[in-house]
């Protein structure tokens, strides 16, 4: 039988382009947790010895951003220059404006809250896992996680922060079948218990604390995986000492796995009125409540808004052939069912009463055990019966 081969990636917390989306949300955090009407968006920069945190904020409130970004740092395993970077001494530059009045404006209506940018969100989601998530991006995430966990408890003592997994899938049709490569690439000390670290070793330690126990209850073939470990050879010197990081550059890392189409617009250190968020969030939701509800096995939908303007400039709904009843019934049910105005998003989702942090790794979609709003299954009741009115 052939099959059908596709791949994601994963990165771990201590990979520079996580840090600074971590950063970013730990801002936009602490400046909610004082103001929940401000007005956020921060990107940060880290390279070398140094972070930059750059954007714009409107807000009543004062957080101490020196010290946010240290200690996320430090929490993330950066505390030393064995590790090629210290949150405790690095340099840390700050330049932040105000929201343009313009931009507040156009925004803030009062009761009412206009799209705070134009673009073009996606949300999706399958039946091919428990968590209506696709299986490359989904078990790509679960070995980042295991590399961390590995880290993070000792069982594994000489990892470093800086990591990355990618997980190839065989699909037959729409139905994965087999695990056909595993790649993990992690930062390691140079030497452990005295000796030099082995390739044989190290190899060894990955695949029984970290890729085993992933793949022990996948239900995939795994019996001729190809397993990639650290391919490049050593991988001593990671993280922001080596290579720069940036705010928002591992959005597919974020969403789907290349699975789905994607806006462009990135979500972290963004607060909700930013569409780019909270109009992924929602269409993640309304994706994964219409697969659950039996309108298609595959669901990609697609909403449009103009800066401003409250209500969405167009809903676009794509199922792939796997669609139960026709693709404009499934867009009337959805409309019916979700109002996507981004107040009433914010309120639905309770996109102010969260933690942003924990978002910014790991995935924004399918994480179990993340109490994550966009994740709830409370429509489909809804979508059902909406679909029995209209025949």
């Amino acid at each position: 039988m052939t099959l059908r081969l596709f791949t994601s990636e994963s990165v771990t917390s201590g990979h520079p382009d996580k840090l600074c989306d971590q950063l970013s949300d730990a801002i936009l955090d602490e400046i909610l947790s004082q103001d929940r009407n401000a007005k956020v968006a921060v990107e940060c920069l880290a390279s070398g010895g140094l972070i930059h945190v750059a954007g714009e904020v409107s807000t009543e409130g004062y957080v101490d951003i020196d010290k946010i970004v240290r200690d996320v740092i430090v929490n993330i395993g950066y505390d030393s220059s064995e590790v090629d970077f210290d949150g405790r001494t690095c340099g840390i530059m700050l330049s932040i404006t105000g929201q343009s009045p313009e931009i507040n404006q156009a925004v803030d209506k009062g009761d009412e809250l206009g799209a705070g940018d134009q673009g073009i969100m996606f949300g999706y989601a399958c039946s091919e896992t428990p968590q209506y998530m696709p299986a490359p991006i989904y078990f790509a995430h679960r070995l980042a996680e295991r590399l961390e966990f590995a880290r993070k408890t000792g069982l594994v003592s000489y990892l470093r922060p800086d990591g990355k997994t990618q997980v190839t899938v065989g699909y037959d049709g729409n139905t994965p079948r087999t695990v056909d490569t595993v790649v993990v690439s992690t930062q390691h000390a140079p030497v452990v218990d005295g000796q030099r670290l082995t390739r044989e070793r190290l190899e060894h330690d990955i695949r029984t604390h970290v890729i085993d126990p992933v793949f022990a209850d996948s239900g995939l073939d795994v019996s001729a995986v190809k397993y990639l470990i650290n391919p490049s050879g050593s991988f001593e010197h990671g993280g922001p000492g080596s290579d720069a990081g940036l705010t928002g550059r591992k959005i597919i890392v974020d969403t789907y796995g290349g699975a789905s189409r994607h806006g462009g617009g990135a979500f972290s250190g963004k607060d909700p009125s930013k569409v780019d968020r909270s109009g992924a969030y929602a269409m993640r939701w309304v994706a994964k409540n219409a697969v659950a509800a039996g309108l298609a096995s595959r669901l990609e939908v697609q909403v449009a808004y103009a800066i401003g303007v409250p209500e969405p400039i167009g809903l676009y709904v794509e199922a792939f052939g796997t669609e139960n009843v026709p693709l404009d019934t499934i867009q009337r049910v959805l409309e019916s069912v979700f109002d996507l105005r981004p107040a009433s998003i914010i309120r639905d989702l309770d996109l102010l009463n969260r933690r942003y942090l924990e978002t910014s790794t790991y995935g924004h979609f399918g994480r179990d055990g993340a109490n994550f709003t966009w994740e709830r299954l409370d429509r489909v009741e809804n979508i059902r019966s909406v679909l029995a009115e209209l025949g």
